[in-house]
């Protein structure tokens, strides 16, 4: 019996997680079209809280907004023949909250980090964006020991 619940509070912690992703992509998305300081309109989120944001969202988005001028030089770098202003902004933003649990979210497993970005892409984006996201951050993933 403790298998089925240790199961079943590990598959809702991976629900809540995969919402608390969207949700901060969200906030990255509409703080990137606004051109608007995302912990700013996270803020303004928080106050209103319909709908509410989750901490790990919370989490997701200072993260990335104090790690944005790496994340987004690493996107440069390794999005080969595209630069951030021809990406879509969802993949834009999804990469940088994937890149951002890559690099510093050491409880988030990188296949887990990989796998999220690229169905969040499947289910938001382009038709290519999942192959996208999966081969900029594969190449990431590959010499992320480098980056540290």
């Amino acid at each position: 019996m403790p298998e089925k619940d240790s199961w079943s509070s590990g598959t809702a912690n991976m629900t809540a997680r995969r919402k608390a992703r969207k949700r901060a992509l969200d906030v990255l998305y509409e703080a990137d079209l606004r051109e608007l300081n995302a912990v700013t309109l996270l803020a303004d989120r928080l106050a209103q809280a319909d709908p509410p944001v989750p901490e790990y969202a919370v989490d997701l988005v200072e993260g990335v907004d104090e790690h944005r001028a790496r994340i987004d030089e690493l996107l440069e770098t390794y999005a080969e023949g595209w630069t951030l202003d021809r990406m879509p902004p969802v993949d834009r933003n999804l990469l940088r909250v994937a890149i951002y649990e890559l690099l510093w979210c050491d409880d988030v497993p990188d296949a887990v980090a990989i796998d999220e970005a690229v169905e969040l892409a499947r289910t938001l984006s382009t038709d290519d964006s999942p192959r996208f996201v999966n081969g900029v951050l594969g190449k990431i993933q590959l010499v992320k020991s480098e980056l540290a």
